[in-house]
């Protein structure tokens, strides 16, 4: 299928259709230095059937394609966070009704930068996402108020010797989740930060319970 031009979207980006309509569509979020092609070996081995929707991230940080701008290493410019999270919020409206992507059952594949836009979709505006697999994720900000998170599936897997992310992150994360009333599962991966064939078949494995 022949994609709409970024400009009518707002995103450069990739979607593969459905092998089966009855799988669940996934939005595809990649890290630091990922672009739309960079996920989607990945999400074909984690929803072989699912319809994939690949996104570009539109900052840049060193030349390194990013989804919000960071202060430093963990220190999130929360304005653009807020102001991107809003921004990809419309893509995602935009590309449902363009690729007839059923936006009840979508569900975010996030990484690292990726999967930190996730969860600030989820607490910001949690009606676009029905869930999401965060891998490598953090908290955000603090939400003021929590959101309605019922029925939102959602599993973050997290590494034992991540560099990056601190243990307390990805807790206070599912907590705030199960607070709002999300199904929430954290499993801790043997791992650093990168992304492990490990973490995609447990994603796999946990995306197989939904059906």
């Amino acid at each position: 299928m022949s994609a709409p031009a970024a400009a009518d979207l707002g995103f450069i980006h990739r979607f593969e259709p459905a092998a089966n309509p009855a799988a669940p569509p996934i939005l595809l979020l990649h890290g630091t230095g990922g672009d739309e092609s960079d996920l989607i070996p990945i999400g074909r081995m984690i929803a072989p059937e699912s319809a994939l929707l690949s996104p570009r991230g539109k900052v840049l940080e060193e030349g390194m394609a990013r989804f919000f701008r960071r202060l430093s290493e963990g220190v999130f410019d929360q304005a653009d966070l807020e102001f991107r999270t809003a921004e990809l919020e419309r893509f995602i409206e935009r590309a449902a009704a363009a690729y007839n992507i059923d936006k009840l059952r979508l569900l975010a594949l996030g990484f690292s930068n990726g999967a930190n836009i996730a969860a600030s979709l989820l607490l910001r505006s949690p009606h676009a996402l029905a869930g999401g697999i965060l891998i490598r994720g953090m908290l955000p900000f603090q939400p003021a108020q929590l959101p309605d998170l019922h029925g939102r599936h959602i599993l973050l897997l997290n590494g034992d010797h991540d560099p990056i992310v601190p243990r307390t992150q990805p807790q206070q994360l599912a907590a705030l989740f199960r607070t709002g009333g999300a199904q929430v599962t954290l499993e801790w991966q043997p791992a650093g930060h990168a992304l492990t064939q490990r973490d995609i078949a447990v994603a796999a494995a946990w995306l197989r319970t939904l059906a």
